[in-house]
């Protein structure tokens, strides 16, 4: 018989705020919709979206859950009509626009990929957001290819430990910013050919003496602010820079004279508004040709620690405090 809960504990934005703000609640279990799963909540991802989503800046699209988290992974424990990709009982994880902060969570199948072999199924909560943010905009819209330099900003973050693994693995040269020494050392160890300190070194600089002056040929940056033109002036010619947050600001000037001359790509992605088709897609060329890597260890998750649900404000407190390498998991 299928199990369908009534009601779940889960972590609510109160007010937008602080850390603080987020408190634990008892809610109504979702309902399934057409094409839906119901997963029983192993671990959430923690995200930078989901802080600013709790200060008010980053509201969740229509039609989605009010509740934080992106993704999460679990065992799925009921399917809607017309769901012919899973079954009750499958080990899981899912990419989500919102609901992962509680015991349960409704997504559409086609955002729903198998937990790897392999990979415990607490630290694959880690992976569904991380790894479809890389492809879709680094390999996807940057276009990166083997044998090119990539530059991550952000190295130690969930998405830059995550694309330092899978753009080394198949043969691009990656460099990447980090706030301190243990930080870069953390992402050379994953394989960044040279990690840099942006506190103490101009990365425009070392991106030009690491490639003889050519810069690099994609650019993933989170930061923004002043980094728009300095990414300008580090990239190489034809080169495409990513931007998927803007962490020191969205409004710049910038002289774009340079995006000219070097016949750049200067574009913006986002995920988690995308639709289910397009979510389904992303989901499957992550599954075809990222998880056969992970599934052989060559792409880890990277966990620097877990909390359990009620804990989602400290968890908050320790992403804000810029002293993560890796993910942050909360845990039901």
């Amino acid at each position: 018989m299928t199990f369908t809960p009534a009601t779940m504990q889960a972590v609510e934005i109160t007010e937008f705020g602080g850390p603080d703000v987020l408190q634990i609640t008892e809610r109504p279990a979702p309902k399934l919709d057409h094409g839906q799963v119901l997963i029983k909540v192993a671990a959430a991802g923690v995200n930078r979206g989901d802080c600013v989503q709790r200060m008010g800046f980053y509201p969740d699209p229509t039609g989605s859950s009010d509740l934080p988290g992106l993704e999460v992974s679990g065992t799925i424990v009921a399917t809607g009509p017309g769901v012919t990709l899973w079954k009750e009982g499958d080990e899981v994880c899912a990419l989500l626009a919102g609901g992962g902060y509680a015991e349960y969570v409704a997504v559409h199948e086609g955002s729903v990929l198998p937990k790897p072999e392999g990979v415990s199924l607490v630290d694959a909560a880690a992976l569904p957001e991380t790894i479809m943010t890389v492809w879709t905009n680094i390999f996807e819209d940057g276009q990166l290819r083997p044998g090119e330099t990539l530059l991550v900003h952000g190295g130690s973050s969930g998405i830059g430990t995550t694309a330092i693994q899978i753009a080394s693995t198949l043969g691009v040269k990656v460099l990447a910013t980090a706030g301190s020494a243990d930080k870069c050392k953390a992402c050379e160890e994953l394989g960044a050919a040279r990690a840099i300190n942006y506190r103490d070194e101009d990365f425009v600089e070392v991106v030009q003496k690491e490639t003889d002056g050519k810069g690099a040929d994609v650019i993933l940056d989170m930061v923004g602010g002043d980094y728009v033109g300095r990414n300008i002036a580090a990239a190489a010619k034809q080169g495409r820079i990513v931007n998927i947050a803007y962490m020191s600001g969205s409004k710049v000037e910038v002289d774009l004279l340079p995006l000219m001359l070097k016949r750049l790509t200067l574009r913006g992605s986002t995920l988690r508004a995308r639709d289910a088709a397009e979510k389904a897609r992303l989901a499957s060329e992550v599954r075809l040709h990222v998880w056969p890597l992970v599934e052989a260890g060559r792409v880890k998750p990277v966990v620097d620690g877990t909390f359990p649900l009620a804990d989602a404000a400290k968890a908050h407190e320790r992403m804000e405090s810029s002293g993560h390498v890796g993910k942050i998991l909360l845990t039901t």
